[in-house]
Formats: C-alpha cells, sequence, structure tokens
C-alpha cells in the first residue's frame, strides 16, 4: 500500500481567505478550484482545507452542526466533489479537517441533548451537576476564557466545554458517540477523501471522575486557562482506544491517512504516544516549533527527541498555520523577511517527517495588522491587547497587486487585506525570479526528485550557534544540508567521510573549501556526499 504522506509536503488552505468567487467576501470552494494550478505549481503533494462545514461559524467552521454537509457559505458537496476531482488529476491529494472533541451547540445531537437527561442522547456531551452553592463541578477553565462549564436549565446541569461556551464537548465515553464519529468519518472516505487532519486530537476523553487541574505556576500567562495543569481534560488514556478504532476504519480503504494536532505540555513525547505503532494515528504535528522563532537548536532539539522515543513514529513539522503568529514575524528583527522566508521553507521541506505548508508562506507573508474593529477571532476580542488572537493570520491571500482587496474578492472582506500584503501579491511574485514565490516552485520542484529527503534518515552535525547542520541518508543516496539563521556569513568545518559536491539548488549559495562550508547569512549549502 502507498504511504504516499511519508516525506509529502501539503499545503493548508484556510478557505474563508483563499479565493472568493461570488462577491460577498467570504472565500469559496470555487475559488480553491480555480487557485488548484497554482498549488499543484508549488510542487507540493496535497491540500489540507480547514473546515468547510455545516456551521454557525462562532469559531469559524471548527463549530460544526453537520459533519456530512458544506457550509452554503463555501458552496456545496457537488463543489466539494469538484473539487476533490481536479485535485486528484493535478495529482493532488485532499486532506479535510475533523473536528470531532466538540460539536457546535446548534448541532442536532446536542439540541436533543440538552433537552432531558433521559433522552436518547442525553450522555452524548459531558454533564455534571452542580456544587450543592451552585457552582461548577470542578476548576477546569476553558481555552479562549472562564470557566468549562455552562448551565442548562432544562437538564439543571452543566455542560463542558474546553473552547467556547458554543462548543459543548462530545462524551467520548459514550460508545454511541464513537459510532457516529466513526459513521461521518466513513462518510467521506466513501466519496475518495485522501485523509483527514484531526483537530486538537488529544481532548477527545476528559477525566470520568472530574478531578480538579493542579496550578501550572505559569508566570505571566496570557490567558487563565494557562494558571491549570490541564491534566484532566486532555491526554487522557481513553482517547487512544478510539483512536485505534478510527485507524482500523481508515485502514479499510488504501491510500489513506490521518495527521493529527497535538497541543500538549510535551509536544513531542505526546506526538510519538499518538503515532507510534499501526493503531495510532499515521503521523502527528505539534506547536513545537509554532510559538516562537524557529531557531538550529530548538529544531535539532525536537526532531532528535522524536528519534530517541521512536524510530518508527513518523512526525510532521510546520512553522506556520491559522493558529499562531506567521513564522517570519516571530523575529525580533526585519532583517530581509524575503531570505527568512526562503531560508525557512527550505528547513521545513529538508527535515525528516511531512511538511505543513500554510498558505502564505510560498509569499512570505508577514502578521497582518487587524484592528481592533475589525476582529472576526472570539480568542482576539477575549485578551486584546496583550493577545491580538489569530486573525493576524487568517487576513486573505493576495493574488494582484493593481486590484481592490488585492484580487481576493470584489466585496469588502470578511477580514483585511493589510497594505504591507498587497506588495506581496502573486502576481507580482511572479514576475520577480528571485521572489519567494518562485523560490518556493523551483526548491520544491528540486526536492521531489531527492529520494533522502522524502524517506531517508536523519542525523544532525555539531555546528555553531546560528547553523542548523545534517545529513539524510537513504538507499540510493546521501545528502548533507547546512542553514544559516544568523545575520553574518557563517564557516562550518564538517567532518565529511568520502568527496563532498555541492549541488546547485535554487537558492542555496553555500560554498565548500574541502574541510568547511562558507555560508551566507539566511542562505544555506547542500550537497551529495560520494
Amino acid at each position: 500500500m502507498s504511504e504516499w504522506w511519508r516525506g509529502a509536503v501539503i499545503y493548508q488552505i484556510y478557505p474563508r481567505s483563499f479565493r472568493d468567487t461570488n462577491g460577498d467576501g467570504i472565500g469559496d470552494l470555487a475559488g480553491i478550484i480555480e487557485g488548484l494550478d497554482y498549488i499543484a505549481a508549488l510542487g507540493v503533494d496535497g491540500i489540507w482545507l480547514s473546515p468547510i462545514f455545516l456551521s454557525p461559524m462562532k469559531d469559524f467552521g471548527y463549530d460544526v452542526a453537520d459533519y456530512c454537509a458544506v457550509d452554503p457559505v463555501f458552496g456545496s458537496l457537488d463543489d466539494l466533489d469538484r473539487l476533490v476531482a481536479r485535485a486528484h488529476t493535478l495529482g493532488l491529494k485532499v486532506i479535510l479537517d475533523q473536528v470531532y472533541s466538540h460539536s457546535s451547540d446548534q448541532h442536532p445531537w446536542f439540541e436533543e441533548s440538552r433537552q432531558s437527561r433521559d433522552n436518547p442522547k442525553a450522555d452524548w456531551y459531558v454533564w455534571a451537576d452542580p456544587k450543592p452553592d451552585g457552582t461548577p463541578p470542578n476548576n477546569w477553565l476553558a481555552v479562549f476564557g472562564g470557566p468549562a462549564w455552562d448551565w442548562e436549565p432544562r437538564r439543571r446541569q452543566y455542560y463542558f466545554h474546553n473552547f467556547l461556551k458554543e462548543q459543548p464537548d462530545l462524551n467520548f465515553h459514550t460508545q454511541a458517540v464513537q459510532d457516529a464519529v466513526l459513521a461521518a468519518a466513513q462518510f467521506w472516505l466513501d466519496r475518495g477523501i485522501d485523509g483527514f487532519r484531526i483537530d486538537v486530537a488529544n481532548f477527545f476523553a476528559h477525566d470520568a471522575m472530574l478531578r480538579d487541574n493542579p496550578p501550572s505556576f505559569h508566570p505571566a500567562p496570557d490567558k487563565p486557562y494557562w494558571l491549570q495543569r490541564p491534566l484532566y481534560t486532555r491526554n487522557r488514556p481513553e482517547t487512544l482506544a478510539f483512536v485505534a478504532r478510527f485507524r482500523a476504519l481508515i485502514d479499510r480503504y488504501a491510500e489513506r491517512m490521518a495527521v493529527a494536532e497535538i497541543a500538549a505540555e510535551d509536544q513531542i513525547g505526546t506526538m510519538v504516544a499518538y503515532t507510534d505503532g499501526p493503531d495510532r494515528y499515521h503521523t502527528a504535528y505539534s506547536f513545537a516549533f509554532l510559538h516562537d522563532a524557529p531557531n538550529p537548536r530548538a529544531i535539532r532539539a525536537g526532531v532528535e527527541r522524536m528519534l530517541a522515543a521512536s524510530r518508527t513514529a513518523w512526525p510532521s513539522w510546520s512553522f506556520s498555520n491559522h493558529d499562531v503568529v506567521r513564522s517570519v514575524s516571530r523575529y525580533a528583527d526585519d532583517a530581509d523577511r524575503k531570505a527568512r522566508a526562503r531560508l525557512l521553507i527550505a528547513v521545513l521541506s529538508t527535515l525528516r517527517g511531512t511538511a505543513f505548508l500554510y498558505q502564505g508562506e510560498e509569499l512570505g507573508l508577514p502578521q497582518a495588522h487587524v484592528p481592533y474593529d475589525r476582529l472576526q477571532d472570539p480568542e482576539g476580542k477575549a485578551f486584546w491587547p496583550r493577545h491580538k488572537g489569530r486573525d493576524g493570520a487568517r487576513t486573505p491571500l493576495p493574488w494582484r497587486t493593481d486590484a481592490p482587496h488585492a484580487g481576493f474578492s470584489t466585496a469588502e472582506p470578511w477580514l483585511p487585506v493589510d497594505r504591507a500584503h498587497v506588495n506581496l501579491a502573486v502576481d507580482g511574485q511572479n514576475a520577480d525570479d528571485g521572489s519567494v514565490l518562485n523560490f518556493t516552485r523551483h526548491f520544491l520542484a528540486w526536492r521531489q526528485r531527492q529520494p533522502a529527503l522524502k524517506v531517508g534518515d536523519i542525523r544532525f552535525l555539531d555546528a555553531p550557534e546560528t547553523v542548523l547542520a545534517f545529513e539524510r541518508t537513504c538507499a540510493e543516496q546521501r545528502l548533507l544540508l547546512a542553514f544559516n539563521f544568523g545575520l553574518t556569513p557563517a564557516t562550518v568545518p564538517l567532518p565529511v567521510p568520502g568527496s563532498l559536491r555541492v549541488l546547485p539548488v535554487p537558492g542555496m549559495n553555500g560554498t565548500w573549501n574541502g574541510t568547511a562550508a562558507a555560508i551566507p547569512a539566511l542562505s544555506g549549502m547542500i550537497a551529495v556526499v560520494d
């Protein structure tokens, strides 16, 4: 069976902000279909669509009201079928975002569950009696602020929500809930979807005893959630029993996969726990490289820790996504963002694992400025100004420098286009041989021809603090790679058995004098070891 996802580069699409074709200011499936040729030309292997399911959009699709229906704001089920067919014609796989930890409070399951304590879905969500004084049953906090419990007068009970009160948590201790979720997954597998990205994959089960979470002693949290260690609201062992059932379902279909999103105190260890074995997810990514500026020490430590824990668990890595500040903006300096964007794409796509590239990374987009009166993200609204939320990473993709709203839409977009993004639009970068966009195309096209970068082992080499150096090796090929994250040139002595031949890789300008590599600032050297 083909494991196409091993060593693949997958492009994440945030549908609301990719391309609008019907003039309502919101991206749609038709816009994605129009953009598939652009995506295929990047040299990626597949796409991940953030949620496009029926939703009241309190959390912009991560509050699902029907797991098997497309929200009309994006189009129809027929549109999605056309998208999948076109993607497959172009050689692209399609992964759908699945949000199983919780649903919308407008989902029919919750509407029924909240009516009484004895209806057929009474135990499909997490319900608990109040304490004698009427307060919530324990101290659990919600990620988006406040207690993780909300009162339902019809049942005279509280229900649990890890996120917004409009996102009640499903009760995975109930077998019927697991069965219903598996049926929804099967619906999409039967329609030819190639895989799933599993949202908050380690949040599914809660502690059935409802024990209080202990304090975290976080020095300066932006959100009260971090004042606790969520020992009893995520990473519960019962979750892995469901994962085994989910994997068994996927394995009934050829060439399908699932990648888990992991948010945990132990990012790497939890990735391994959720991917190590035939009854786990195929791969997982965490927030290990998503909060701080990617740097050589952290990258080496994360990858080596994963290898030390398991040689068989397959990792996924990302530097940006729809939940965090864009990677080029997480650096304290503004020095040559274009060169830094190129470097990060090269590093991400050459690590051992599957790479996830977020829309706009191929353009080198910085984090957008969204004024308070234009904020849409409930997290941003709750914690402004200390924490400005996620909208700055979700603004529309700029297509044209000379069009209103950078060619994203003919109407005012749901989030504003940052003026700094207009000059980075696709059409302008198409005409610039040195652009981040053209670098991405050339580099990923080169990468596709390197077997060691797809499935090879990895071994890190000691190097100066600003340099990340490693070997990628498979039966057909042995490559040495060194990337300089510093703002000044670096000389890197590297003990290399055998002869070394520097490859003319697009955008990599390092040289080799026989004993050491000379690498310009924010550049790299890639060589084959004979």
